[in-house]
């Protein structure tokens, strides 16, 4: 499975990479079920402001995933026309922080957000921005073509230079689980299985 397309959990990536990659909980799906996984075209604009946004969408290549940094502000930074506009270019979502609006039409079209949620109010369109340079989104560094993934637990970003290797950590360690799964549905126990002090004394 390409490094840029994987059908890991961000979970389950955050534990087989073993750094400091996630994203702060407060970004998460602006729809149930929304996902998404590829590499990062970061987008660094201002709060109260979009026309970053609508030049980053002309220059992402199809399959990237926007990564914006707009200060964490709430106006409606996205909504249904870029969706539409990022769709039709073959741009794969958005993570930003900060708020955006529109998400019943959102959801609809299937269009994957990750925001700190939804606000109403409109931007201005004087700011162009910068575009494909490195943004800290969450608190996380991100980096043009780093592996974003985001799901219903939250979102993180994985170093390119590192993404293949953890990828195969994640292989083995959802390997690892699916025994450990079997085994309990056999009757086994997870203080035995992980080896637990019941106390704690030993932990």
């Amino acid at each position: 499975m390409s490094a840029l397309a994987t059908a890991h959990t961000s979970a389950t990536l955050l534990e087989a990479s073993k750094l400091n990659v996630a994203l702060d909980p407060g970004i998460r799906a602006l729809w149930r079920g929304a996902r998404l996984a590829g590499p990062a075209f970061p987008v660094q604009g201002v709060g109260g402001d979009n026309l970053a946004l609508h030049n980053a969408v002309l220059a992402a290549p199809p399959g990237s995933i926007l990564v914006a940094d707009v200060g964490g502000q709430d106006f409606g930074h996205w909504g249904e026309i870029l969706a539409v506009a990022a769709m039709s270019r073959g741009i794969g979502g958005l993570v930003i922080d900060g708020a955006v609006r529109d998400s019943v039409e959102q959801e609809a079209l299937g269009f994957p957000v990750f925001s700190r949620g939804t606000a109403i109010r409109g931007t201005a369109k004087s700011f162009p921005g910068w575009i494909g340079r490195p943004v800290r989104v969450g608190g996380v560094l991100i980096r043009p073509g780093d592996l974003v993934v985001g799901d219903a637990d939250g979102v993180l970003s994985l170093p390119s230079a590192q993404a293949a290797e953890i990828l195969e950590r994640a292989d083995e360690r959802v390997r690892q689980e699916e025994s450990i799964i079997a085994a309990l549905r056999n009757g086994a126990t997870t203080i035995d299985l992980y080896g637990l002090d019941p106390t704690g004394r030993q932990s």
